[in-house]
């Protein structure tokens, strides 16, 4: 293992986000500012016992300071005085932060005070502090009380998912009734009391029922609904499905709100089984259906970042005045032949790549990804908002970046022809891609071209065309970046990568805004070759750092659960597909490879994607079971990803001889902050999608489409168009040829007549039947049969060997939670 010296100035702290609750804070943006908590004024000390009365009362939900001194009706000259009181509670563990840094009372404290609630409702529970469950076991504070998270159906009953109940495991969820949710909202971290009876839900399967006794923390407070009035009174629609009915508002007039205006409002009293709630209006976005006003929205209801702070753009600022791309004591490699390869209207290039012929015949590959940690300080206020932000985020219409645009496409943009910093992967392969080792310098390169996808493709295509165009240098660069990226991706398929034939489609719009068509994501060889090389340059850095022994940021993919592949392999034979059991990897991709070009295929494949797991970042070994690696992590885009920018620190640190501190518990922590941010950020693109295909479609009723049916349940199918990504319900009771019973086992509604049957992955043309953009919905009602699953021609077993997969395939797309596609203008590459 090789890491070159380093700059002694680097900060030794590698991961301050994830300091103890004690000593952490939102608003805490510089080292120097502990020392001003210590010294309260005597304006925070009198504050203290007041704020610790009302954080420890009875009705006292989790809250951000700012909502506290509106609580305490406080003026806003106490404001500081507030936030310093609070941070001195918390020094001596008085008071806690919880997720979004609420105040909370300490663990210990809020059993003792709810101790007495719960001890009068006769349950008998002793209730005790919770520590955090293990990866398999719920938390419960007694054998009768678990804590876990809410999700509200739009009926008003909800389940909870107990905390550290296994990921995709629902098994454990509890089934709680309308009346017997207390005020809880949906994602609200609550205590459920058991009860002694269970419910039966979907399929006949019995679940445990409870009733929620305890919210222990919001998710959110704040919610975008449509203002109206009626009848002399106020209120607000919230978007989606979150609350069966409209919320009361007080002093609209205040807002300036007018009727069909789209709006943020800040609950006052949440709505119960009995009681409609209260809330007041904070925001007025615009009047519904004007151009951004959509986008505006999904931004205000997932709470993602606006503009960057004043200390943020400051710091970033001086980052640049301190640049003048002197390589000092770094690798030079300006010399070398670089290239880089973007979308045509892109911004940023975070990552270039070299590629030279050994003297023993072997390659050596060099992939070069922007040096942001050496402009992004530990502890700096661009690292506690790239912290808190976590990723980039992109959306159809716009990007949120993770990092100010002097940073993101200035200092780290490995621009053409000017010296930029770079950690540079250097791999050595042979001639059949077998990797012979790595080491990570800290480098300078300068790039020598800047090619878009699309004039790779049309070099591939005609490479004497190119000749006269390139320099020779670039021209053979590019010609050897083909032939070894085609020779690592065989040998990557071949030792048990799984790829899914799933095409990708994504939606144009107009300059306001609005959906005029879609278009299919081809992925070309020449995505491939960069695909490939980030692959490889990943797997390089995880494989160093693991040699180390030190706990890092790894990108882990857990394989399916069991049972979730005996179902698989139960509904792939239903099929008429000869397998054997789909808990072998080489099973599943020769199965994929088999309906290839078939009727099946659309039901192998989004079978398949049901039965994978979840890709998250955490510090455990468990290695990616998609991509077959035994250790991964991401380097490549720390512009856009968090984690990466840990990885470059702890490299740096390795470098200088200096062994990161090693904090299991804070590097878990770290994993499960970004990975929520993820889910966040891909969450808020599909709503938004969403958002625009409705608005699209309501423009559309009675107009048909192919789709592919995507989930099959008891009241009904999911399918999704084709050509268009809308997916919308088609509910049993409009299937009036046949009654429709569920079968779980083979996914499908069968009817009683030969032949009823719609399975996952059926092709059907369906007609738009109805549209409700404010509630998210979308009803279909079939037409016709397309191509049935299973009624063609039935694949059967070949005799070739295991893992062998067939090339020519342009549309593949990685299992769920690897995303490969990327917006306009910002790279979105996710191994």
């Amino acid at each position: 293992m090789s890491f070159d010296p380093a700059d002694e100035s680097e900060e030794e702290e590698l991961f301050p986000e994830v300091e103890s609750k004690k000593d952490s804070d939102a608003d805490e943006s510089a080292t120097g500012e502990e020392e001003t908590v210590e010294k309260a004024s005597k304006a925070a000390r009198k504050l203290e016992p007041i704020v610790l009365a009302h954080v420890l009362g009875p009705k006292y939900q989790p809250v951000k300071p700012r909502v506290i001194a509106k609580q305490l009706k406080l003026p806003s000259e106490q404001h500081k005085a507030l936030k310093l009181a609070i941070k001195r509670l918390a020094k001596a563990g008085k008071l806690d932060y919880g997720a979004g840094h609420l105040v909370r009372a300490p663990q210990k404290a809020k059993v003792e005070v709810r101790k007495s609630k719960v001890e009068s409702r006769g349950s008998g529970v002793r209730s005790q502090e919770s520590g955090v469950g293990s990866a398999t076991t719920p938390t419960r504070d007694s054998k009768n009380v678990v804590i876990g998270t809410f999700r509200r159906t739009s009926k008003g009953f909800g389940f909870v998912r107990p905390k550290g109940a296994k990921r995709g495991d629902r098994s454990t969820d509890i089934y709680i009734a309308a009346g017997a949710t207390m005020d809880a909202s949906d994602r609200d971290v609550v205590r459920v009391r058991l009860g002694r009876s269970k419910a039966r839900g979907k399929g006949g399967l019995l679940r445990q029922a409870g009733e929620i006794v305890e919210i222990i923390e919001r998710d959110t407070h704040r919610f975008v609904g449509v203002y109206q009035e009626r009848g002399g009174t106020s209120f607000v629609a919230v978007d989606g499905k979150v609350f069966a009915q409209p919320v009361p508002v007080g002093d609209p007039g205040a807002k300036g709100a007018a009727p069909d205006d789209k709006v943020v409002i800040e609950m006052v009293r949440f709505p119960t089984h009995q009681h409609a709630g209260e809330a007041v209006i904070v925001e007025v976005l615009g009047a519904r259906g004007a151009p951004g006003v959509d986008s505006l929205s999904i931004i205000r209801e997932f709470g993602l970042p606006g503009e960057f702070p004043d200390d943020v753009l400051e710091d970033a600022r001086q980052q640049a005045d301190g640049f003048d791309e002197s390589i000092g004591n770094r690798l030079d490699l300006t010399g070398e032949t670089t290239i880089t390869i973007d979308p045509v209207d892109a911004r940023d290039f975070d990552d270039a790549v070299s590629l030279t012929r050994m003297e023993n015949g072997h390659w050596k590959l060099g992939v070069h990804i922007a040096d942001v940690a050496h402009f992004v300080r530990a502890r700096s206020p661009l690292d506690r908002e790239a912290r808190e932000r976590a990723t980039s985020v992109y959306l159809p219409d716009r990007v949120i970046p993770m990092l100010p645009e002097v940073i993101s496409n200035n200092l780290a943009s490995l621009q053409p022809n000017k010296v930029r910093y770079t950690l540079s992967a250097l791999m050595e392969f042979t001639p059949e891609g077998v990797y012979i080792g790595g080491e990570v310098k800290r480098s300078a390169i300068k790039s020598d071209r800047r090619f878009t996808y699309e004039e790779v493709d049309e070099f591939l295509a005609d490479r004497e065309a190119w000749r006269k165009k390139l320099t020779p240098p670039v021209w053979q660069l590019l010609a050897h970046m083909h032939e070894l990226a085609m020779v690592l991706r065989g040998r990557r398929l071949e030792k048990g990568a799984i790829e899914l034939t799933l095409p990708e489609v994504k939606i144009d719009l107009d300059k306001r805004g609005e959906v005029i068509g879609a278009h299919l994501v081809k992925n070309t060889e020449s995505h491939q070759m960069i695909e490939e090389f980030m692959l490889a340059a990943n797997e390089c850095v995880a494989r160093l750092l693991a040699q180390t022994g030190l706990n890092f940021l790894r990108r882990v993919h857990e394989p399916p659960e069991l049972r979730k592949q005996q179902a698989l392999t139960t509904f792939i034979r239903d099929l008429g597909i000869e397998c054997d059991s789909l808990e072998s990897r080489f099973e599943i991709k020769r199965v994929i490879a088999a309906v290839a070009g078939q009727p099946e295929e659309h039901a192998v494949n989004y079978a398949v994607l049901r039965s994978m797991q979840k890709a998250v970042y955490a510090p455990s070994d468990e290695g990616h079971y998609a991509l077959a690696k035994e250790h991964y992590c991401h380097f490549t885009s720390p512009i856009r990803r968090y984690p990466d920018l840990t990885v470059h620190r702890m490299i740096e640190s390795l470098a200088r001889g200096k062994r990161p501190i090693d904090d299991l518990e804070r590097m878990v922590m770290l994993g499960e902050h970004c990975s929520e941010r993820e889910q966040r950020a891909e969450g808020a693109e599909r709503e938004l999608i969403k958002v625009k295909l409705l608005s699209y479609l309501a423009k559309r009723i009675g107009e048909t489409l192919n789709a592919v049916i995507t989930g099959v349940e008891d009241f009904g199918l999911f399918a999704q168009g084709v050509e268009l990504p809308a997916e919308g319900l088609i509910h049993v009771d409009t299937l009036d040829d046949d009654f429709y019973r569920y079968d779980k086992e083979t996914h499908s509604l069968a009817g009683y007549r030969s032949g009823n049957r719609y399975r996952l992955g059926d092709l059907i043309r369906v007609q738009v039947a109805h549209v409700d953009i404010d509630r998210r919905e979308l009803d279909f009602r079939v037409v016709k049969r397309v191509g049935h699953a299973g009624e063609f021609r039935r694949p059967q077993r070949d005799n070739r060997p295991r893992g062998r997969e067939q090339r020519g395939d342009n549309h593949r797309q990685q299992p769920r939670g690897e995303k490969q596609g990327r917006p306009a203008g910002r790279k979105k590459r996710r191994q």
